[in-house]
């Protein structure tokens, strides 16, 4: 059965805009509040990044689990990892992150976690869909008897919890003393976070981009922004620069030079160091974005390249089919079953540095043994035409097809619909960087036009 309210990353959409409004959100919390009930949860924790909605959102859903009968416990400002370590720690029975990852600060969202910190599995997103509907359609929602009401605390030492989690994924024997870092948290989840990590590792650690109001998270800066990291770690003549993205799920680097050091390229790292210390387990589960030049490095080392689609479930599928243990997009998330259970931004960026530390290797040579080819990505918004009855157009597959042509056995074409926001992404890779924009241009109008 297809989902009508969960997307790749749970529910998300513009705030005020159906369903990312609170009474959608008090039904929501209200329906995966009976159905976790059913299974023997008691007690929920609730997160969220530092979007002024957020606070909204969290008394919503906290008054729709106290209807269905479930304790809820707050821990503010986290990231969206954070929440899945936590609710495991606190011996919650569920956890939800309300974030928007990278968008702007006037979208938001709703995901869920098991106790494991994995994602809620598909029976039980169907069955919170189903009780949803029903709440929406007749709008009301069975509240328990009074007695059996959940009660709702607030839990003041969640961030410290969470900075040693980090640090516990970093070898004893290593330090981060002499190595000067510019840190750029977004004004997002980890602003409080972060920066602390590193410090106690015994980094000297610039910060920027870490005075969250509500309004300015992932405004031109973080992951998704890298121009002022990248003057920030030229001015300061630092070592490196760390980019999270508004829940902290993502990490993007820039190195010495100014150079940005993507996900891509992260994940190239970090399978090169388990490689050569003979520590790979298995092969790499990588997307149907991730560039051809990593497949073809990877290669070279005779380690095993799988493409999952894109999306956290269908990246955990391929994890468990193959018994592999890491994974990673170009945007910056990377996943480390060894470390955690979900993709962790700062824990993701340890492991980076545990390779630097232990090759005595500066990052810009780290990254030196994978050579990308040119990738043309655009993203095209959505208006009012849905995105699967675009791409079925035949002017859309006209136009794919005269630009295989053009490209030959030199390149590849992606076309897909977000699962994170109202657009279609047009990518396109080949050896020819002006061949490669151009064709992508190309689609992209077809797109447009369509």
């Amino acid at each position: 059965m297809s989902r009508k309210y969960f997307g790749t990353d749970g529910v998300r959409g513009k705030v005020g805009t159906f369903p990312i409004t609170p009474d959608f959100a008090m039904k929501l919390g209200w329906a995966a509040g009976t159905v976790l009930a059913s299974t023997g949860t008691k007690e929920v924790l609730i997160g969220k990044d530092t979007r002024i909605s957020g606070y909204m959102l969290e008394s919503a859903m906290e008054a729709g689990f106290s209807a269905a009968g479930v304790n809820v416990a707050l821990i503010g400002p986290m990231p969206t990892p954070a929440v899945a370590y936590l609710a495991s720690t606190f011996r919650a029975d569920a956890g939800v992150v309300i974030s928007a990852s990278h968008n702007p600060f006037y979208d938001n969202g709703i995901k869920f976690f098991s106790k494991t910190g994995t994602k809620l599995n598909d029976t039980q997103e169907l069955e919170i869909e189903a009780l949803l509907e029903q709440a929406l359609e007749h709008n009301a929602l069975q509240c328990v008897a009074s007695e059996k009401l959940g009660k709702v605390r607030r839990i003041d030492d969640a961030a410290g919890r969470y900075i040693e989690f980090c640090k516990g994924t970093f070898p004893n024997h290593l330090s981060l003393a002499g190595l000067k870092i510019v840190v750029d948290s977004a004004h997002g989840a980890a602003y409080h976070i972060a920066p602390n990590v590193y410090r106690e590792l015994g980094a000297e650690v610039i910060v920027i981009n870490d005075k969250p109001n509500g309004v300015n998270i992932n405004d031109h800066c973080g992951a998704t922004h890298l121009d002022s990291l990248q003057s920030a770690v030229m001015i300061h003549e630092a070592d490196l620069g760390i980019a999270l993205d508004g829940d902290a799920d993502r990490v993007m680097f820039v190195d010495h030079n100014g150079h940005v050091v993507d996900g891509d390229e992260i994940l190239f790292i970090l399978a090169q160091a388990a490689y050569q210390k003979g520590e790979m387990q298995g092969g790499v589960v990588g997307t149907l974005m991730s560039n051809l030049g990593l497949e073809l490095a990877l290669k070279r080392m005779d380690i095993s390249f799988v493409r999952a689609k894109v999306g956290d479930r269908y990246v955990v599928e391929q994890l468990k089919e193959t018994g592999w243990q890491l994974w990673g997009e170009g945007s910056g998330h990377i996943l480390s079953l060894k470390h955690a259970s979900t993709g962790d931004g700062i824990v993701a960026s340890l492991q980076v540095f545990k390779a630097v530390l232990e090759s005595g290797k500066r990052l810009a040579e780290l990254k030196a043994g994978i050579k990308k080819l040119p990738q043309g990505l655009i993203n095209v918004r959505l208006t009012s035409s849905s995105a699967d009855s675009i791409l079925s157009k035949d002017s859309v597959k006209e136009a794919v097809i005269t630009a295989e042509e053009v490209l030959g056995n030199q390149g590849r074409i992606l076309l897909r619909k977000s699962g994170t926001e109202p657009l279609i992404r047009v990518m396109v890779e080949s050896t020819d960087i002006r061949l490669t924009q151009q064709q992508a241009e190309y689609i992209a109008l077809a797109v447009k036009a369509a």
